[in-house]
């Protein structure tokens, strides 16, 4: 078997590793299967290779594959060649005190305990790695504030090799900060990434917020590189990115007043070329006048503006070199026996961040990367109220649970090394690489084919409706990724999270009004933006993806404290409503992003939400209505439920851990006693030690449109094939074709029990009812699907969906009556619907009521 990967992005300007994921379909790849990475000259390339997911039947679901990558092109992995020969030369060591990476390059150690968490050694240079992180505190009087900062230095707690192989290995390092008096701040996790025959470090890094907003602000956090260059001052350089290149200056110019070329060597010295004065005395002493340059910064202080400024001492002044818009987020330092570059992925889009060079020409400089940099206002992560607003606003439960204590933001960063000085063709190319989606993909008809990403359909344009459809498709898409630089949804704190509610009135996004401002993960747009990506394979959405997985799973989600394994429902704060569900944290949101990329830190994300379950005993999410009385806590069937059975099953394929399919078939098998089956509820009794499901009455508190809205169909139609339990696939059916009985139907099959009452908005049971109507083979049932998505009387998504320009404080294009929750559900729903109802396309009447609308418009 082979199949054919493409580039996401343009091809690499260097010798890059590139790690991605590849899935397969079900008993086409056994455990102990050899697999090739070939070029088009039918060259074999070095490749490690490990699995990802199973198939029930014990065969390989997905794959992860490493390999060291140039411009290699038609690049196909192979079942039927040979493993490659070719030898590698990663060497790992490890001791008590500590793990040794090294190649041919460099030696990087990784310390057991300590505060040096990376030492890299190249040649006769050092470089040493540490956190740190600056805590601001304040006291407001009436005429003086007072403002203290305290830096707190990263100490190792814990190291392990999290993945071992002979191209790429991973070692996992936590711990936290500390400040000399001993207080702990801040836990992270680093991941430091080596690999065979590169010169180069990735370094994925994890804050984790865990202090009181009100009392601590944080002013900086910074990876710091510690080491010493050679050369004299006008032979070291400093370099650093903008939008289209880089910009160079040395550490003390050659131009004097009296020699304006320094003898032709000025232009030398400003191409990096190492230049020598000790024949020209008089030259030289003119040089040696300079002023000296030792501390260079790039600040990227916001979304459109960087400035670059230099100093002599810290005790001189900033003066400014040069202003910009947005920095690809490299720097580059180093003397005549070479330097380092240093950088960050997402630079601009994840302001205030900063890159410093300090004491440049000195024995000792250190380089910083800061995430957050000290240049900009402290983080103030209090919540915008001293009180809910659940009357006025959507802010979810009266209760006052706004606390970021738990939150966690993860950056990529880079570390490249060079034995001398680079040119700045070749760092703008680097800077590019980091900054791109450097990816491997498979065409999206393989995915398709595999059947191992969900259930969804590629695209149609055999027919004029068809083609209309994907147009409209497209178009949801393209309008939030100009939204999101219309608005500037950028910032540390929330690049990747787009807005929930639009205010046609303001012309704004109603950033200020309870739940209506930032979405987090309401109503699944992760899941249709990798559907989406799934079935074109578009860079675009590959990069609008994976922003809003890192933030939705970081950000929105609780790593540690009172609410771990839960996440916090959408608000004008991120982590500011007081629903603390499972919903936010579910796997299904955030899984493919690991099968794609096999990143380790989405891996362990899905693990730690494995047992959710038992977190609802903590926080009961149906507290407003039930009292914690014979049962542990209370569930819905969806969206709690459901999101149990999406961790449960991610657990299951990834370990083959039986226990966890024992949970999920413990509650479809409940669900199978109920009186009306998936119908009934929507609330139960629920026990996390047993997972059993208690029935406590049949349309009780919960709404059945909050069961289908936030991922469940995606995840009761993925377990319906891998337990091919028919049963199952006809409750699915069976609560689709419900959805749109009439209300005297409804009540007649039930005894009274169901009305038209308790189910809400039809548009999100589309994909639904067309899963009864494929598997009933019911044209009537198709029908009413596509009245559901084209009909905007239940969509709610006028169609064709057009922008309009209006003039407010600036030209803005807007759609005004535009919700994420319902463009969500409805590009999802019709990702899965076009699918499912193939068979059935909507009737003409139907086609041609939607020509009127779109000739009207």
């Amino acid at each position: 078997m082979k199949v054919k990967l493409n580039w996401l992005s343009n091809q690499l300007s260097d010798k890059t590793n590139i790690t991605w994921g590849v899935p397969w379909p079900k008993g086409k790849l056994n455990k102990n299967q050899v697999l090739s990475l070939v070029s088009r000259e039918q060259k074999f390339i070095p490749l490690q290779t490990w699995p990802l997911a199973y198939w029930p039947d014990g065969s390989v679901k997905w794959t992860a594959h490493s390999a060291n990558l140039y411009q290699e092109e038609h690049l196909t992995l192979s079942t039927e060649q040979p493993s490659s020969t070719q030898q590698t030369d990663l060497d790992i060591y490890e001791s008590g005190s500590h793990i040794e990476l090294s190649n041919d390059r460099i030696t990087c150690a990784i310390a057991k305990q300590g505060e040096a968490i990376l030492t890299v050694q190249q040649k006769s240079q050092t470089y040493q790695s540490r956190l740190e992180t600056i805590i601001e505190e304040r006291k407001d009087g009436e005429e003086v504030t007072t403002i203290q900062q305290t830096k707190a230095t990263g100490k190792i707690e814990q190291v392990e090799i999290e993945n071992k192989g002979p191209i790429r290995t991973v070692v996992k390092v936590e711990g936290a900060h500390y400040t000399k008096e001993g207080a702990r701040f801040l836990p992270f996790i680093v991941r430091v990434y080596m690999y065979a025959d590169l010169a180069e470090v990735k370094v994925v890094h994890t804050l984790i917020h865990d202090n009181d907003p009100n009392q601590f602000f944080i002013k900086g956090v910074g990876w710091k590189v510690a080491t010493s260059f050679t050369g004299e001052a006008w032979n070291r350089h400093v370099q650093l990115a903008g939008e289209q290149g880089v910009y160079s200056e040395p550490g003390q110019l050659l131009l004097t007043r009296r020699y304006h070329n320094a003898n032709g060597m000025y232009a030398k010295q400003i191409h990096h070329e190492i230049v020598d004065l000790d024949t020209q005395p008089t030259l030289k002493k003119h040089v040696e006048d300079n002023a000296t340059w030792n501390h260079v910064k790039l600040v990227q202080d916001s979304a459109d503006h960087y400035k670059i400024v230099k100093r002599r001492e810290r005790d001189n002044a900033w003066i400014e070199v040069l202003h910009g818009e947005r920095s690809n987020g490299l720097l580059y330092a180093g003397g005549i026996t070479g330097g380092i570059a240093i950088g960050q992925k997402n630079f601009w889009q994840k302001f205030p961040s900063s890159l410093e060079v300090n004491d440049l020409n000195k024995e000792k400089s250190t380089l910083t990367i800061w995430l957050w940099s000290p240049d900009a206002e402290a983080m103030d992560l209090r919540h915008y109220s001293n009180d809910t607003h659940v009357m006025s606003a959507y802010e979810g439960f009266p209760e006052m649970r706004a606390t970021p204590v738990g939150i966690a933001n993860t950056n990529e960063l880079f570390l490249s090394f060079y034995g001398e000085t680079p040119s700045t063709e070749e760092l703008h190319e680097k800077a590019n690489d980091w900054q791109n989606a450097l990816r491997l993909i498979c065409d999206p008809a393989y995915y398709y084919e595999t059947k191992a990403a969900g259930l969804w359909s590629l695209p149609d344009h055999t027919t004029g409706f068809a083609s209309f459809v994907e147009e409209q498709l497209q178009k949801a898409f393209t309008f939030y990724q100009q939204e999101i630089e219309q608005r500037k949804w950028y910032g540390f704190w929330h690049y990747g999270d787009v807005m929930h509610t639009y205010d046609e009135v303001r012309h704004q996004w109603r950033y200020d009004v309870g739940g209506y401002a930032w979405q987090n993960t309401e109503l699944a747009p992760n899941i249709w933006l990798w559907y989406m990506f799934f079935r074109t394979g578009d860079r675009d959405v590959f990069t609008m993806a994976e922003a809003m997985t890192r933030h939705t799973s970081e950000v929105d989600v609780y790593h540690l404290g009172e609410y771990e394994g839960l996440g916090s429902r959408h608000n004008v704060i991120h982590w500011g409503c007081g629903c603390k569900e499972a919903r936010i944290s579910m796997a299904s949101l955030h899984k493919w992003y690991y099968y794609l990329t096999a990143d380790e830190r989405t891996g362990e994300l899905l693990t730690d939400v494995k047992d959710v379950d038992e977190a609802t005993v903590r926080l009961d999410p149906m507290r407003e209505f039930y009292p914690n009385d014979q049962y542990p806590t209370h569930t819905r069937v969806g969206p709690d439920w459901a999101s149990f059975s999406s961790n449960w099953l991610c657990e299951w394929e990834r370990t083959e851990d039986v226990q966890y399919l024992t949970k999920i078939q413990a509650g479809i098998e409940d669900l199978k006693q109920m009186p009306y089956r998936l119908l009934s509820g929507p609330t139960y009794g629920y026990d996390p030690k047993t997972s059993r499901l208690h029935h406590m009455g049949d349309g009780n508190h919960g709404g059945y449109h909050m069961i289908i809205a936030f991922g469940a169909p995606q995840v009761w139609m993925e377990l319906a094939d891998l337990l091919d339990d028919q049963e199952w696939k006809e409750m699915i059916a069976e609560f689709g074709a419900y959805y749109v009985l009439t209300n005297e139907e409804k009540q007649k099959k039930t005894n009274g029990k169901l009305h038209d009452g308790l189910f809400s908005w039809p548009m999100f049971s589309a994909a639904m009812v067309a899963y009864a109507a494929n598997k009933r083979r019911d044209r009537t049932l198709a029908e009413k699907t596509w009245e559901l998505l084209l009909d905007d009387s239940y969509s709610f998504t006028p169609l064709p969906i057009k922008e309009q320009t209006v003039t407010s404080w600036k030209a803005l294009k807007e759609i005004p009556w535009v919700t994420t929750n319902t463009i969500s559900q409805w590009a999802l729903n019709m990702i899965v619907c076009l699918e499912l109802l193939q068979d059935y396309p909507p009737s003409q009447g139907l086609q041609k009521s939607v020509k009127r609308k779109k000739s009207i418009n």
